[in-house]
């Protein structure tokens, strides 16, 4: 109000000078609403181009060297201060402006015409050049545009100091009153916006969809427990502490296994892990071979709830290449090697005649092994089967929907997706064929890629 009232002040001293006629006045007063209009979109501009431009890209043109990169850095350091420089300019600009436009028509209209005229007048000049044309040039040249208009905005952060001073500490007070921090602060980038990155890169051809792919697992890393990463009891090899180093040797040989669990009585009592290097060691090249208890190597046991980054980390810290995963009876559940923790990230590692764990039938219509993780499924076959708590695999999505063991040939229906079983070995489906009927109904995704095809 009290800037307005000065403003007005000052033009209205002016229209009363008598050197000066109507004609160069109004001449005078328009270009001066021009320079404020110019200034208006200045400081609106350098609010989006600061505040869009990551900090981590303006750290890289500060390392490059880039012109006018330091002191972009140096405004952007302090972004409540950058903010307060920028709305004190832009509204002493606007406010400014604003009775100017008033005292000009009221050379020519009425009192109440001429503020009517200048406040739509201004308004709609301000929206277009001062707002949205200056704002829309900055989104799309964000950077550039930001290193031009450095100097100007420090330049005047120094012009504006002593109000910006009053108001930066005003804000922050009114701020803590209300019960905020006053701070603005934000990541160099969030995890959603690499997402997102990521997903573009695709798009343009960037990134290849098996970078994508591991990307997008890395991501999940830190949330994927141990129970989703383990190869499950009933696939484990192991021996007793009673059996002999060549029954050992025996049983890594027939499993092509590098390493196994030796137990003391049962697979719920695991006492240590042997390497067959070891073993071979021991038993041709020892003086005298001991017993397999004199070659086993402590190990972990975790809970299966661990995450598998914490885990990994603490392996690696161990030098472990083998932990026992225990469910919350103690009993074993499970093992997890290094191999299991780097297939999680890069993918399946396949050894021999081992089968993939997704094989293409047709456009609709694929083999997968019952193993296979179901969030892995939907993923690879982009649908949206049930992911809960009571199963981790297909195999336990189809148990727990069939409520029974299943045999071969038996056809489950979800949704528009066909689970037929193809392979049974006892009570354990190795094998299922899953088609994605016409029934289905598409995902975003999905759409999005036929679209784009």
């Amino acid at each position: 109000m009290g800037l307005s009232l000065g403003a007005e002040l000052l033009a209205t001293s002016l229209l009363q000078v008598p050197v000066f006629d109507t004609g160069t006045i109004t001449v005078l007063g328009v270009l001066t609403i021009i320079v404020l209009i110019g200034l208006s979109g200045f400081f609106s501009s350098s609010e989006i181009a600061f505040f869009s431009l990551p900090q981590h890209r303006i750290d890289s043109m500060v390392d490059e060297g880039v012109r006018h990169a330091k002191t972009v850095k140096k405004l952007k350091d302090d972004p409540h201060r950058l903010l307060v420089t920028i709305l004190v300019g832009n509204n002493i600009v606007n406010i400014a402006m604003s009775s100017i436009a008033t005292a000009l028509f009221g050379l020519y209209l009425t009192q109440g015409q001429a503020v009517l005229a200048a406040t739509f007048g201004i308004t709609a000049l301000v929206l277009l050049f001062g707002e949205s044309a200056p704002k829309s040039y900055a989104v799309e040249n964000t950077e550039s545009w930001a290193l031009r208009i450095a100097r100007p905005l420090k330049l005047s952060e120094y012009v504006l100091f002593p109000l910006i001073i009053v108001f930066d500490r005003l804000t922050r007070i009114v701020n803590r009153l209300m019960g905020s921090t006053s701070t603005i602060e934000s990541p160099y980038v969030t995890r959603d916006e690499i997402q997102d990155i990521i997903k573009t890169g695709e798009r343009e051809g960037v990134i290849e969809e098996e970078e994508r792919e591991m990307l997008k697992r890395i991501f999940t890393f830190n949330s994927t427990i141990a129970k989703e990463v383990m190869t499950p009891r009933l696939d484990v090899n192991a021996v007793s502490k009673n059996a002999t180093l060549e029954d050992a040797i025996g049983v890594c040989i027939r499993h092509d296994h590098v390493r196994i669990p030796v137990y003391d009585g049962n697979l719920d009592n695991i006492i240590g892990i042997v390497n067959v290097r070891d073993l071979v060691r021991e038993f041709h090249y020892s003086e005298t071979p001991g017993a397999l208890t004199d070659v086993v190597q402590p190990t972990l046991h975790v809970p299966e709830s661990k995450n598998v980054d914490e885990l990994l980390a603490e392996m690696q810290e161990n030098r472990l290449q083998m932990v026992i995963v225990l469910d919350e009876f103690g009993t074993t559940e499970g093992i997890i090697t290094l191999e299991d923790m780097v297939e999680e990230i890069v993918g399946d590692i396949l050894e021999g005649d081992e089968d993939e764990p997704f094989e293409s039938v047709d456009a609709q219509t694929t083999l997968v092994r019952g193993e296979v993780n179901i969030h892995e499924v939907n993923d690879v076959l982009d649908i949206d089967l049930p992911e809960g708590e009571e199963f981790e695999t297909l195999a336990g999505f189809v148990f727990n929907r069939a409520g029974r063991l299943v045999e071969e040939g038996e056809e489950f229906e979800y949704d528009g997706v066909v689970i037929r079983i193809e392979e049974v070995d006892h009570t354990r489906i190795l094998r299922a064929r899953i088609t994605v009927t016409d029934e289905y109904p598409k995902t975003d995704e999905s759409e999005e890629a036929e679209l784009t095809e």
